[in-house]
């Protein structure tokens, strides 16, 4: 034991504290870019539907230039299945700022509990100076700079568990969504070779489900985006959208119309597909980071141990 272990463990504390944090500050910079995109977002959406509500609304009212492109009945119908679309996502992305908004509260919450650890630090380490240059100890200096390094490992090792862990959560939401999505091919496959009404019903219900599944996806992503960024990897991934409005094509129902809805629904696989793999590939990297510095921090606690023993 060194005359310095009380004091390094105050270090190693406030340290800790310090680094937390930042990681916080930083995560609190992506969170509210976050906000600010779903704001822009929402306000289109919110005036797209304004728009389409206008236009039931005229189509409900018309008359002779309602009937001008079809009949009055079947464009309400379509027409209303388009507002529907755009109120769905208007709700969801509603709910993703209501859920951006929560995690913005917790992070200001945390940061309030660190918000002296830099002060804190700064005066232990003017201590932990004033001490070694007093102290003939020849082990003083190489233990400092093992110590600090084997604390700046241990906190980068944590943050990159944490963005794998966000990466590998990722994967899964995506997956559930695929299997949605893969449900609402093979109906729709069925339906372009004449499986009429349970098919398309039956895609209906998948797509739903898969547009319910992209949310929870929308959500990880946004959280992996701040974990990423937390190791300075700055991006902002979003979902393709899942298209749920052909449900109300069921009335326009033919063979040209159900083509169209299958290739759209094997685009948007391909799409959400190509980002599963995205999310593969950067927690791969992840991985590979966390066993470097794994090793890096097994060598470091070797010396450290050996210089205590010394």
């Amino acid at each position: 034991m060194t005359s310095f272990d009380a004091l390094d463990e105050k270090i190693r504390e406030a340290k800790e504290r310090a680094r937390r944090r930042e990681r916080l500050t930083r995560q609190r910079i992506t969170l509210t870019g976050q906000m600010s995109e779903v704001g822009v977002l929402l306000a289109e959406l919110e005036q797209q539907l304004a728009k389409e509500d206008r236009d039931v609304v005229r189509l409900e009212q018309g008359g002779f230039f309602a009937s001008l492109f079809g009949t009055k009945e079947d464009r309400l119908v379509k027409e209303r299945a388009e507002a529907e679309a755009v109120r769905q996502r208007v709700h969801g992305q509603r709910t993703r700022l209501e859920w951006l908004t929560a995690d913005l509260r917790s992070i200001d919450a945390s940061l309030a509990e660190v918000a002296t650890a830099p002060g804190e630090l700064g005066t232990l380490l003017a201590r932990k100076e004033r001490m070694l240059i007093e102290s003939d100890d020849p082990r003083g200096r190489e233990f400092e700079r093992v110590a600090v390094r084997l604390a700046d490992v241990d906190a980068e090792l944590r943050e990159y568990e944490e963005a794998r862990r966000a990466g590998m959560a990722v994967g899964h939401a995506i997956a559930r969504v695929l299997r949605s999505l893969g449900g609402a091919r093979g109906a729709s496959t069925w339906d372009v070779l004449g499986g009429g009404a349970i098919a398309d019903m039956i895609e209906h219900g998948q797509l739903m489900r898969a547009d319910e599944a992209a949310w929870e996806a929308q959500r990880a992503l946004d959280a992996f985006s701040r974990e990423l960024a937390d190791i300075g990897v700055e991006t902002s991934p979003q979902l393709p959208r899942v298209d749920t409005r052909w449900f109300a094509d069921m009335i326009f129902d033919n063979v040209i119309v159900d083509i169209y809805k299958h290739r759209k629904i094997m685009n948007t696989g391909r799409e959400i597909q190509q980002m599963a793999q995205w999310a593969e590939g950067t927690v791969d990297e992840i991985t590979a980071r966390c066993g470097e510095l794994a090793r890096e921090r097994e060598a470091l606690a070797d010396h450290r141990q050996r210089l205590l023993e010394a």
